[in-house]
């Protein structure tokens, strides 16, 4: 795929999908924040994550190792399996395969509808997964922030906060990003999180766009390769994003991702929290 990207060859198109559906060492694993789209139809043998129910525990914190070994297992998922993401949430799980160290992770390279515009059929079958055993996951330290990270850096800027949200959900006036009110929560940012909004790092067709646009979008803001970066949104998916077009399309070498993000921030009081314009 000719793209002048740092790591190409974790995207993949369609017509690569569509010849790997038989694939006994390939697992499609569509992600999203309900069942509802995937119970109407998906790509014939996908597996569904829910991105609060499978990857989320209670009170939306990041699901624990031995949640995840075991989602993994149920999955169908070996060691040596080219997990391919896609839909709303297929970076998130991208990313969250990377940070348990999986070796051979892809990322569709558009929206999930491509597949029907390419003229493909959905499938309302769910697949008959036989259970694997994969071996208990351990987090890298590299790849993930955790608050108290973020708690320790501020004031001092060692890293640079990127939050990705949107502007109304950066400067206070959103919970969510829908909007919706949040009763036990404070809208607002992390003191200090310069905001880099992520939607336009995609085109119409969920594509990635040129890495003329993505450089110039993280330099006009002067995040640079030079620096150790963590992002956040509000459950990972956004900051997952990000941290995807930093790292492996514009290749900087330092990123993390706070997966706990405003879920987890904005719930607890003794969080620090800004709202309003710079």
């Amino acid at each position: 795929m000719e793209s002048g990207y740092a790591h190409p060859e974790v995207l993949v198109d369609v017509p690569w999908m569509a010849t790997h559906l038989n694939d006994p060492d390939v697992r499609l694993v569509e992600v999203d924040v309900s069942p509802a789209t995937y119970d109407k139809g998906h790509i014939p043998g996908a597996v569904l994550w829910n991105a609060y129910t499978d990857l989320r525990g209670d009170s939306y914190r990041p699901a624990s190792d031995e949640e995840i070994t075991s989602l993994l297992s149920r999955s169908g998922i070996l060691p040596e399996t080219t997990v391919v993401f896609y839909g709303y949430g297929g970076v998130l799980g991208f990313w969250l395969m990377k940070m348990y160290g999986h070796r051979d992770v892809r990322l569709l390279n558009g929206n999930r509808d491509s597949w029907k515009q390419a003229g493909h059929d959905w499938t309302t079958a769910k697949p008959a997964i036989e259970p694997a055993h994969y071996p208990t996951v351990r987090e890298d330290g590299d790849l993930i922030a955790s608050r108290t990270d973020l708690v320790d850096d501020i004031g001092k800027q060692a890293n640079l906060l990127l939050d990705v949200r949107s502007r109304a959900e950066y400067i206070g006036e959103n919970f969510w990003p829908s909007g919706a009110p949040y009763d036990t929560g404070r809208a607002g940012r992390i003191p200090g999180a310069l905001h880099v909004p992520v939607d336009a790092v995609r085109s119409e067709n969920g594509a990635y766009v040129g890495m003329d646009a993505l450089r110039a979008m993280f330099e006009e803001k002067r995040v640079g390769a030079d620096r150790s970066i963590i992002t956040y949104c509000t459950i990972g998916n956004r900051a997952g994003q990000a941290w995807f077009v930093l790292k492996y399309l514009l290749g900087y070498p330092d990123v993390r991702v706070y997966y706990g993000s405003w879920v987890e921030w904005g719930m607890l009081p003794e969080s620090a929290v800004a709202v309003g314009e710079n």
